[in-house]
Order: C-alpha cells, then sequence, then structure tokens
C-alpha cells in the first residue's frame, strides 16, 4: 500500500472512537496490517517514572507471561530517551532492555524479535508516549520505514490530543454539573455552626476527594472547624496564628496545622486551596488533597467557582446568625420592658401592701404569728424585686447608651466588686459588637464573682481606626486554661468565644493557677463605620 493510502487508512482509523485505549488498539491492528509487520506495543507517559502500557498486536510470550508484567513494571531506554528529550524522532532500537531482560531470565519465546524501531507520539510540542514496531529477525528499518511510522506516529499524536481535549471538556462539564449540585445543597444551609462540616462532606463525598479542611478566618487567626476524611466528616477545634497580611495559601506552610491533620495521611504534594473571599477580603479557605491516583483532579476554573459560591454562603450564614442575634437582643429589651413595667412594679406593691399590712395589724393585735408572718413576705418581697431587677439588668442592661464600660462597670458594682475602667480612644462602637461586648462583660464579671476569689476585676477598652480591643482582668485564683494539649474552657467561657467570633472577633483567654485571668476580644471595625 502507497504511503498515502497507509495515512489515509490510519486516520480514519483514528476517527472511529473517543475511547483512547479503543483507538490505539484499533490503529496499532490496522497499521501492522497494512505495513506486514507482525508486533507492536504502545506505551503512554505521565511524568517521570510514571508510564501506562495500553495498546499490544502480536506479544512474544517472553513479554507477555503474567499478563503482561514484562511490559508494565520497570524502564527501558525508549521511555528514558523520551522523558529526556532525547527522542525526538524515529529511531531503530539495536538493545531493548525488556527483549534482553527476557532472554536473560528465559521468560520464554521471544518469536526471533531481537530489534524494534521506537517513534515517539508528540504533538504540538506535547509528549505522549512511544510507538515501538518489531518483525522477527529483522534487525533494521529503512529510513522509508522509519519515516513512514513518524507520519503515522504524528497522526496518533495528534489524535491522542484532541481525544485528551474531548476528554477534558467532558470532565469539566460533569466537574461543572457536581458543583451544580453542591451549590444548590449548601445554599439551603445557612446555620454557621453547622455549614462547615455540611460543607466539606459535600463537596468531598461529590469530588471522591481524599480529605477536604473549612478554615475560617478570625482576625488574626484561622480557625479550622471541620474534616472530612476516607468518606466521613466531624467538627473539630484548632486554631492557627496569620500574620497580618498572609493569604489563604500561607495555611499550607504552616507546622501546627500539618501536625493536626497529619493522621488523616494528608499529602503537601496533592493539596490544594480553595480561598473564600468576599470583594478584596478574605474570609476562610479550603484546603483539599487528591490522592496520588486521582487522574481527574478538579478543574481551577470549578475550584474558583466553588469558592466564590461558598463565600457567599458563609457570609450570608454570618448575616442571618447577626439578624438573629440582633432578633435575639429586641425580644429581651421587650421582655425587660414588660417585667419592669408589670411584674416588677406589682412585687413592690405586694411589698407595700405586706408593710402597711403590718403595721395596721400591730395597732390592734399582738399575734406574733402573724406579724412575723408579714415580715417574712415584706422581706420575700424585697428579695424578689431584687432578683427582678437583676434580671432585668442582665436582659436589658440599663445605661448602655452611656457607654458599655459604664454599664459594665455598674453592673460589677451590682454584684459587689470594685470594678476599675480604662479607656483609650474615642469613636463610635456598631450596636452590634457593643451589645456582644456586654453580654461577654457581663459573663466575665459574674465568673470574677462567683470563681476568682477576688472582689476587684479591671475593665480595658481601647478604641483604633481598625478595631476594638476589649478586656477583663482580674488577679484572683486563676485556672489552667489548657491541660494535656486539651482546652478546659467551661460552657460559659466557650459561648463567650462563640459570640465574638459570630461578630467576626476573636477571644482569648490568659490564666494560670494563683495568677489571676485576663480575658481579651478583639473586634475589626470597618472603615466606613
Amino acid at each position: 500500500m502507497s504511503r498515502v493510502n497507509t495515512l489515509k487508512v490510519i486516520a480514519e482509523t483514528l476517527n472511529q472512537s473517543n475511547d483512547l485505549r479503543e483507538v490505539l488498539q484499533s490503529v496499532l491492528e490496522k497499521l501492522l496490517e497494512v505495513t506486514g509487520l507482525s508486533t507492536g506495543w504502545i506505551f503512554l507517559i505521565d511524568d517521570e517514572p510514571i508510564y501506562s502500557f495500553v495498546a499490544d498486536v502480536n506479544l512474544p510470550p517472553a513479554l507477555s507471561w503474567g499478563d503482561k508484567e514484562p511490559m508494565c513494571q520497570g524502564s527501558c531506554w525508549c521511555l528514558e530517551k523520551i522523558w529526556d528529550g532525547r527522542l525526538q524522532k524515529a529511531v531503530n532500537i539495536i538493545n531493548c532492555k525488556r527483549i534482553e531482560d527476557a532472554i536473560e531470565h528465559d521468560w520464554g519465546d521471544t518469536k526471533a524479535i531481537t530489534h524494534h524501531a521506537t517513534v515517539p507520539l508528540i504533538a504540538g510540542g506535547e509528549k505522549f508516549g512511544v510507538l515501538n514496531i518489531a518483525a522477527p529477525e529483522k534487525n533494521e528499518f529503512t529510513e522509508e520505514e522509519l519515516d513512514l511510522l513518524q507520519s503515522v506516529a504524528f497522526q496518533i499524536g495528534t489524535a491522542i490530543k484532541r481525544t485528551r481535549l474531548y476528554e477534558a471538556q467532558q470532565e469539566r462539564a460533569e466537574q461543572y454539573s457536581k458543583l451544580d449540585e453542591i451549590s444548590r445543597a449548601i445554599w439551603k444551609m445557612n446555620d454557621i455552626h453547622l455549614l462547615p462540616q455540611y460543607a466539606v462532606d459535600m463537596i468531598g463525598r461529590v469530588f471522591q476527594l481524599e480529605s477536604l479542611s473549612f478554615l475560617i478566618k478570625e482576625e488574626n487567626v484561622l480557625a479550622l472547624r471541620s474534616i472530612y476524611h476516607g468518606g466521613a466528616s466531624k467538627n473539630v477545634h484548632k486554631r492557627y496564628r496569620i500574620e497580618e497580611n498572609s493569604s489563604p495559601n500561607d495555611i499550607l506552610k504552616c507546622p501546627s496545622f500539618w501536625k493536626d491533620v497529619e493522621q488523616f495521611n494528608l499529602s503537601l504534594d496533592h493539596a490544594f486551596v480553595i480561598p473564600l473571599e468576599i470583594g478584596d477580603e478574605w474570609i476562610g479557605c479550603l484546603v483539599g488533597n487528591d490522592t496520588a491516583s486521582h487522574s481527574k483532579s478538579i478543574h481551577p476554573d470549578v475550584l474558583k467557582a466553588l469558592g466564590d459560591h461558598l463565600s457567599l454562603v458563609l457570609e450570608n450564614a454570618r448575616l442571618y446568625e447577626r439578624g438573629r442575634e440582633l432578633a435575639l437582643i429586641e425580644e429581651r429589651n421587650r421582655l425587660a420592658r414588660d417585667l419592669h413595667d408589670s411584674v416588677n412594679q406589682k412585687l413592690f406593691s405586694l411589698g407595700l401592701t405586706a408593710r402597711g399590712l403590718k403595721e395596721y395589724v400591730k395597732g390592734f393585735s399582738d399575734d406574733g404569728t402573724l406579724i412575723e408572718s408579714l415580715d417574712e413576705m415584706q422581706s420575700l418581697s424585697k428579695e424578689v424585686v431584687a432578683e427582678m431587677r437583676s434580671m432585668i439588668w442582665q436582659l436589658r442592661p440599663a445605661g448602655l447608651e452611656d457607654g458599655v464600660i459604664v454599664a459594665l462597670k455598674k453592673y460589677g458594682e451590682s454584684l459587689g466588686l470594685k470594678v476599675i475602667d480604662h479607656i483609650e480612644g474615642v469613636g463610635n462602637i456598631p450596636r452590634l459588637v457593643e451589645e456582644t461586648m456586654w453580654r461577654i462583660g457581663q459573663e466575665a464579671l459574674n465568673n470574677v464573682h462567683k470563681h476568682a476569689r477576688t472582689g476587684r476585676a479591671s475593665l480595658h477598652l481601647r478604641r483604633s481606626a481598625e478595631r476594638v480591643v476589649f478586656s477583663i482582668q482580674d488577679e484572683g485564683c486563676g485556672f489552667t486554661v489548657v491541660s494535656n494539649g486539651t482546652p478546659t474552657w467551661s460552657f460559659g467561657l466557650s459561648s463567650m468565644k462563640e459570640r465574638a467570633e459570630i461578630m467576626g472577633g476573636s477571644l482569648t483567654i490568659e490564666s494560670e493557677p494563683d495568677a489571676g485571668t485576663v480575658i481579651t476580644v478583639i473586634f475589626p471595625i470597618k472603615k466606613d463605620v
């Protein structure tokens, strides 16, 4: 068959399917048929030393035993030379390592094959693999034969490139379909406490990832909230300090992060980071991990779209949580008003009635039991009024309009504490931030009153253009913050930390036995506030 007709037949064969292995097997069979040669095989390459044995025709027994084991293990001259760039055109191979190994180890009959031609499969400067052709007792291929094989190899290389582009497009379309499935699901999640685990579980399963971590940025700290690994997800609570101008990718340089996740057999070589950003500000990130055998990595465009979707969901969950907090504050204010206007007034009236009745009874009776009962009624009414006022104070702090420090100082003094206050800087504090500071300060002062074994506390407030720093300090008995690597925080302390994080802030605790306690809360303040 003429050269032109051979190339025409090969081109027609290459256009019969988009299945790469099927196409390569068919074209190899057709090439041997039209050239009259007997044996051939094809290797496809990846990064050295990874390759795949994808097609063969009439391999001799010495090379086909054990499910073609000699062809699937070890390297050889033709693979080494295409990896290092020395194989650029069709050449004769005088010494084939695989054939030499078969003869040396007596693996079987080689069918008189001692040499073969090797042709690189290259298209557009991209290397895809090698085509090897052989025939019994054929020691050398002519220049004409090598030239024909080079032309066929170019056709095969072009077909491989086209097929891989098609597969990439199909894979990308499939990934966007998965992204749509994920987006529809996570948009329904507006609970910021449940979102991290729900998101990593959904994304990990749909994209069949080895692992996925969800981290949320809190001031100069990244908080690890959830991890997906091995088909299951769980919530975690780890925090990593970051630099002020750091980027999401900096988490890959954090030794503490890798130490915490090493139990999941994660590999930095296969890690990827998805930034979560709102405008120019990043609010968190996902850290994913592909297995070494994962051949279909998520396309960068899909990763970016996933990050964009999840960023909006996270921000929406934050706003929803702040809305709930605001609604709760308004409900507390309403309840405080109702208690003050009705129950509190009636209790006060009850006390006055008991007192008046006692005085009246004294005028015409010396019944000690009756008078004692009225005294007790009066005393109980005073206690209930005091407790009711305390409840109203906790629900809606009187004096908050004069500033949170003033309100907290009054509250501390109502507990019998001597409160020292110090304020630096001027400027308005957003209402929700101020309410959060009040709740945190209230809990902290209660802890001082109940547990610190001291009658003194200090409040410090520093307001700058970018942030508010609020701290509560005492010189009481203190406690161990971390024991055996585990935080010893009570429910109340954890609730304080959670309140701060809901408002985008962070809370730290410094304490040691017999050395007092310092609770510091930092809230970032946007310049346009």
